[in-house]
């Protein structure tokens, strides 16, 4: 086997395929120097492993030093245990074989299916490993961030993120947003999908909040104006901060159908027998069923059509009250000028991204009903796209990436079945539509949504559930759990899925300074070339 010129840190003394192995520090290793979340490399008599630092201890061969602990003002005597009587000790949890192997060596790295021998060597991982098992930033790779305690570029695969849906998780104010920004660079520069984002704290636009308190920092458009449409429900409010928009969305009460209203039942308190009344509503007045049954004034006629419909009077009182929630709301109209829906797919199929800014209206009922009413509509295009072009009449559309926030208010266990998110995560591209979703509260996610996400990218969590829910299903999920409890506050995340070979902690890549914005433009150049490149060779 080729030989390693890494210090050593240690060997192997025990472990199993299922918990990892453990390791006991050479007596020149500080166990102060060892970190969780560091990879390290072992090499067995005939593999060589890939694997990650999950825990660090202190041993001792005797008991009786714990109990007698030598005087600490004598470093003679201390010196004289350490390596000896006490020891240093690492949990590594191998993922990966990365040499040694017949398949290893041909098709690259592959999963762990055995254990390094007894007295194995460890060593540090090198940049050389990293790159072997994450690969270098190409015209597919994505420069998110760095390993801990390492300057090694971590890269994520954006063909095969964009494959299937993903996510962001993470407490509130640990760095979604910024690590969603990223991301979505991410796509733009190195993946052939358009990406539709519903930006309800308008973050992602035409500028957004950095991580330090009070300062802007440029987003898509400002850096990309040619690749991204800014879409707004409040012009008034873009104008105020002076962002070009270049598509003003209204939706007309004709556009709004008896399952929008449905889906927000929760957010508009309505009874389970308002809700069956929007139905038998639709049939007796039609398209313009909200406006008719808001409008209706006399007593006698109300009563006459309402028991026409056996619907009760507070039943109907109900609905209405949360109809009239819905009419206040300033972007809803009798009819709108122009069809959003269309207009969107437009720009979506020139290959522009389009972020829709909410303005003022931060609210979560117009957030949900929103979102919900315009992914629906253009998923349906999608799906007699793609059905149009299996049948050999048409070129299938481009893939579609849409980004929602506030995930659990449409993927939660009541509702993931009446929305279009739920429906999107569980079909796995079969429309060329994914999603990236974002939250605090995975666990508040449908377990067989979770289960559906390829990648999920986690900054610091601290409940408990909402930890067992975004590692669920994973392999070393306890030994991952420690990982992700020591995360730093900010900057730091958790990735795993189907994005990167195996888990990997990472510090993220800087964002809002110049120099950053001149890489991030540097990369699609980079992209836009190899494009060209293959456009010339096949013509």
């Amino acid at each position: 086997m080729e030989e390693r010129t890494n210090p050593l840190l240690g060997t192997v003394v025990a472990g199993s395929v299922e918990k990892g192995v453990d390791i006991r520090l050479d007596a020149h290793a500080s166990v102060e120097d060892m970190v969780v979340g560091r990879y390290v490399t072992i090499e067995g008599k005939k593999r060589r492993f890939f694997g990650m630092i999950t825990d660090i201890r202190l041993g001792v061969t005797d008991e009786d030093i714990s109990m007698s602990p030598p005087d600490a003002s004598d470093p003679f005597m201390v010196e004289v245990l350490d390596g000896t009587a006490t020891y240093g000790a690492l949990h590594v949890l191998p993922m990966l074989t990365i040499g040694g192997d017949v398949a290893s060596i041909i098709e690259g790295p592959q999963p762990v299916k055995t254990v390094p021998s007894h007295f194995s060597r460890v060593s540090l991982a090198s940049e050389q490993d990293m790159e072997l098992v994450f690969g270098k930033e190409d015209s597919q790779r994505f420069w998110i961030g760095n390993p801990l305690d390492m300057e090694t570029k971590l890269c994520l695969n954006l063909e095969e993120l964009v494959k299937r849906s993903n996510g962001i998780f993470g407490k509130s104010g640990t760095g979604k947003t910024f690590l969603t920004r990223l991301l979505l660079i991410g796509m733009l520069q190195k993946s052939r999908a358009t990406n539709l984002i519903f930006d309800m704290h308008n973050e992602y636009g035409w500028e957004g909040s950095s991580e330090s308190a009070g300062r802007k920092v440029k987003a898509l458009k400002q850096l990309f104006p040619e690749k991204v449409a800014v879409f707004t429900l409040d012009e008034e409010n873009s104008r105020r901060r002076g962002v070009s928009t270049d598509f003003t969305v209204r939706i007309g009460f004709d556009e709004i159908e008896p399952e929008d209203i449905a889906f927000l039942r929760q957010t508009l308190n309505l009874t389970e027998a308002a809700t069956e009344a929007v139905y038998q509503l639709r049939r007796r007045f039609g398209r313009d069923w909200i406006q008719k049954s808001l409008d209706l004034a006399d007593a006698d006629e109300t009563r006459d059509i309402l028991q026409s419909m056996n619907i009760h009077e507070s039943s109907f009182q109900n609905l209405r009250r949360g109809l009239a929630t819905i009419r206040r709301l300033p972007f809803i109209v009798s009819k709108a000028p122009v069809d959003a829906v269309k207009t969107i797919l437009e720009y979506l199929d020139r290959g522009m991204n389009v972020v829709l800014e909410f303005g003022r209206h931060m609210d979560i009922t117009a957030y949900m009903l929103v979102a919900n009413m315009l992914a629906h509509r253009i998923y349906r295009r999608y799906q007699e796209k793609t059905e149009a072009s299996m049948a050999g009449n048409v070129a299938p559309p481009k893939p579609l990436v849409i980004t929602i926030e506030e995930a659990h208010k449409f993927l939660n266990r009541e509702v993931a079945s009446l929305t279009i998110f739920g429906t999107i995560a569980r079909e796995m591209r079969k429309y060329n539509v994914t999603l990236l979703v974002i939250d605090q509260r995975p666990s508040a996610i449908d377990e067989e949504v979770m289960s559906q996400l390829g990648t999920k990218i986690t900054c610091l969590l601290d409940n408990e559930k909402d930890i067992d829910s975004v590692l669920a299903g994973i392999s070393g999920k306890n030994e991952l759990k420690t990982v992700l409890a020591r995360l730093a506050p900010k900057q730091q995340a958790l990735i795993f899925g189907h994005a990167v070979p195996m888990p990997v902690p990472i510090r993220t890549r800087e964002w809002g300074t110049e120099a950053s914005y001149k890489e991030f433009a540097r990369g699609l150049d980079v992209r836009q070339q190899a494009e060209k490149d293959i456009k010339e060779l096949f013509d």
